[in-house]
């Protein structure tokens, strides 16, 4: 059996449905991610947004994010949902890399870091030109 990866995907769901069918479309999402032998780490709900060009005579879509583990074969499955279920109109799944990891690791402990020290102050410097002196006669 082979190793379970990292994946994410992003799709689009048609942004007319309420939110109760739109929670149904994720939820069935999840229901082929676990029965195929995954398990989805994150869930986030971007909400709607206008789309840059229409899909389908639409032109707002309700966008999600999955992230999730699970084995090579579990992609097809989930292609092949996304295809069949006309309530989402577009669809990306990438696996994510050790390098994309590594820098999000990075940014979150970087995130989580205290701020640094208030900086010395500035010293101030001699003047580039002098102004002269005017003369005063009495």
């Amino acid at each position: 059996m082979e190793k379970p990866r990292l994946y994410e995907t992003t799709f689009i769901v048609n942004a007319s449905l309420d939110d109760t069918q739109v929670d149904a479309v994720i939820g069935r999402v999840q229901d082929v991610i676990v029965k195929n032998g995954g398990s989805a780490s994150a869930l986030n709900k971007w909400g709607r947004k206008r789309l840059a060009y229409s899909i389908n005579k639409k032109t707002n879509g309700f966008y999600v994010n999955i992230e999730f583990t699970g084995p090579p074969p579990l992609l097809a499955a989930l292609e092949r949902s996304f295809q069949l279920d006309e309530m989402i109109l577009r669809f990306l799944t990438i696996q994510l890399d050790q390098k994309a990891l590594a820098a999000r690791a990075k940014a979150a402990a970087a995130a989580a870091a205290p701020p640094p020290a208030d900086p010395a102050p500035v010293q101030p410097r001699e003047p580039l030109f002098k102004e002269p002196v005017p003369d005063r006669k009495s």
